[in-house]
């Protein structure tokens, strides 16, 4: 069997893989052949369309479902890297699936983002021998047509009723774990009596809330949500796909089987709290199979554990009042935990992928904690962003004997520095061009790095000291310049000859330290904005607290910096380690060549709370 077309990055496909308790599932499903008799008709249908088609060429079929009301987080991220990723290893194909089932809730332009989303992350879901690209997503407003006819079957089968009492009268004869239901007094009307109220119910004769339909299944039972759940609502509202067709919707319990099952799913993975709508989801697809609607055998669901992360918030509800209260710039802040939002931070899809694969899936709840997702950044750009130097808190060196030393003030001399230092490049490797950058008589140097009366153990810039310039010379440093309120305005030194980095005399004379610089003449002027963890607390709404009491005031910081040539050629989304600082991106959004501006994606090692 040929390779699916939704195969991400090659090299990912080769890696072992860690066992858990889905692929065990999975294994023992392909072992005794519980799907090789399911046939695919090359498109979502009911049993008679299947029926027509061959042997499915897809060993399993998975699916991710969202629902486009919404900006897509990095809990997402991991149910689409586990989706589509068993799919991909087992021989199989993963199913987009819009779940737009709520008319009221959902847009376009969310479509559009979990499109690329997905896109972004390597993902495709073309069906095999289909090339990467060329298959449409499905929606669940496709099927409507099918879930309305199974509606009127369980109806026409005497498992499913139109009720119209109150929403209050229903909730309270629900019951509650102690107390079994009581039956609708509308329970033991007649498949006739059913029918017709639903066909008013669809032909929007009813007023929204006046009645839903119900499964008929147990209200005593154990488990609340066999209790006659509503299988159908009215809704007198545009769907942005189906326009004013229908009036009637189906509750997202009784879509999403019949959805799995029109796909012919055969893993249908959700996270923990839907499981217990499982026994409702096996009792619907037993209805629908024993009478020869939908094909046997049936999907199933699995449940695992969704993803905690420290400091870090995924309701979808908090995440709109950060951006309604404009609490954060949008949902692509870089300090968001969405999708968008890690990609303009600087995330690659490589270490969002490797982050789902290093936490695992299990079924039960646990807190990774957000050093894990920012080492698996760090993991995946030390051997790709090209090095470079800045300086975010510029003040002015100047080498008083320049002229003395080189024959005149102006002078201006070439240094190189590796792109990629040799340690960072891996097995086979070919090293990128080195970066070129001048030093003359003036630079900029942080402002750190001098200190007039140094602290034991300082090794920078202090009268009397020597240091290299990382990449050109070792200098002496004499004093400094101060204004009026007494800030250094220029740190002095002597540069000394002939130790030029790479050079033969380079080592002759020792410095105990070397500092990032950027030459005044070829540097170049750049926004960066230092970003950090968007709150101070590892669990910000803990306990029902107020989110917004956590949020962090030092998550955002904005400096003008001066960054070297190679920087300021950088393309938008490109990423870069800055010598010493961390890793940090062109803004995807912002940066321009004439205006660079540069996010700070993460630190070069964990320094949170320390």
């Amino acid at each position: 069997m040929n390779s699916p077309a939704h195969t991400p990055a090659s090299n990912d496909a080769g890696e072992h893989k860690v066992s858990n308790f889905l692929r065990q599932i999975i294994e023992k499903d392909l072992e005794q052949g519980t799907y090789a008799s399911r046939r695919w008709a090359g498109s979502p249908g009911d049993a008679a369309h299947h029926l027509k088609g061959e042997p499915d060429p897809a060993k399993i079929r998975t699916r991710f479902p969202p629902e486009p009301n919404g900006y897509l987080h990095v809990g997402h991220a991991k149910s689409i890297c586990l989706n589509f990723g068993l799919a991909r290893d087992y021989g199989g194909v993963c199913h987009l699936r819009f779940d737009d089932t709520n008319p009221e809730k959902e847009d376009q332009e969310y479509v559009n983002s979990i499109i690329d989303a997905v896109k972004w992350l390597g993902f495709d879901w073309a069906q095999i021998g289909q090339a990467p690209g060329s298959a449409a997503p499905y929606q669940a407003s496709d099927y409507f047509g099918f879930m309305y006819r199974a509606a009127e079957h369980l109806i026409e089968a005497g498992h499913a009723y139109v009720d119209e009492q109150t929403p209050e009268e229903m909730r309270a004869n629900r019951g509650d774990f102690g107390k079994p239901g009581v039956d609708s007094p509308f329970r033991t009307r007649t498949v006739a009596e059913n029918l017709a109220r639903f066909r008013e119910m669809r032909d929007g004769k009813l007023d929204d809330g006046a009645a839903v339909l119900r499964a008929k299944i147990d209200m005593a039972s154990p488990n609340i949500n066999l209790r006659d759940p509503a299988i159908y609502r009215i809704r007198h509202a545009e769907h942005h796909l189906t326009g004013n067709t229908w009036c009637v919707y189906p509750m997202y319990t009784f879509a999403h089987p019949i959805e799995d099952a029109l796909e012919q799913i055969t893993h249908s993975i959700c996270t923990l709290e839907f499981e217990d709508q499982r026994p409702f989801y096996d009792w619907l697809m037993e209805r629908l199979c024993e009478c020869g609607l939908l094909a046997a055998p049936s999907p199933k669901q699995y449940e695992f554990a969704r993803l905690n992360l420290t400091y870090v918030i995924t309701s979808k509800r908090k995440l709109a009042q950060l951006v309604n209260e404009k609490r954060v710039s949008g949902w692509d802040d870089p300090r968001m935990p969405t999708i968008v939002g890690l990609r303009r931070r600087g995330y690659t899809p490589e270490s969002l992928r490797l982050f789902a694969d290093r936490i695992g899936v299990t079924k039960s709840d646990s807190w990774i904690d957000y050093s894990t997702l920012e080492g698996c950044l760090r993991e995946d750009l030390e051997n790709k962003a090209h090095r470079g130097m800045a300086v975010l808190d510029p003040v002015k060196l100047v080498l008083t004997n320049w002229a003395e030393a080189f024959g005149s003030d102006s002078y201006l001399e070439a240094c190189t520095q590796p792109a990629l230092p040799h340690s960072a490049l891996l097995e086979g490797q070919t090293p990128p061009a080195d970066r070129v950058f001048k030093i003359g008589k003036e630079v900029w140097i942080e402002r750190e790095d001098f200190e007039e009366v140094p602290p034991k153990g300082y090794k920078r810039l202090f009268p009397g000291n020597v240091v290299r310039l990382k990449g050109g010379y070792v200098i002496e440093c004499t004093g400094c310049s101060r204004d009026a309120t007494g800030q250094v305005t220029e740190v002095h030194a002597k540069v000394i000859p002939g130790t030029k980095s790479g050079t033969p005399g380079a080592d002759s004379v020792k410095a105990k330290a070397a500092i990032t610089w950027v030459g005044m003449m070829d540097g170049v002027r750049a926004e960066v904005r230092l970003y950090d963890r968007l709150f101070a607390e590892a669990h910000p709404d803990a306990g029902g607290k107020d989110f917004l009491l956590s949020l962090n005031p030092d998550s955002l910081k904005v400096v003008t910096a001066y960054v070297e040539p190679s920087l300021a050629a950088a393309q938008a989304g490109q990423q870069f380690q800055f010598e010493r600082f961390g890793y940090f991106v062109a803004d995807r959004i912002d940066h321009t060549q004439d205006k660079p501006v540069f996010n700070r994606a993460v630190g070069l090692k964990d320094s949170w709370g320390k």
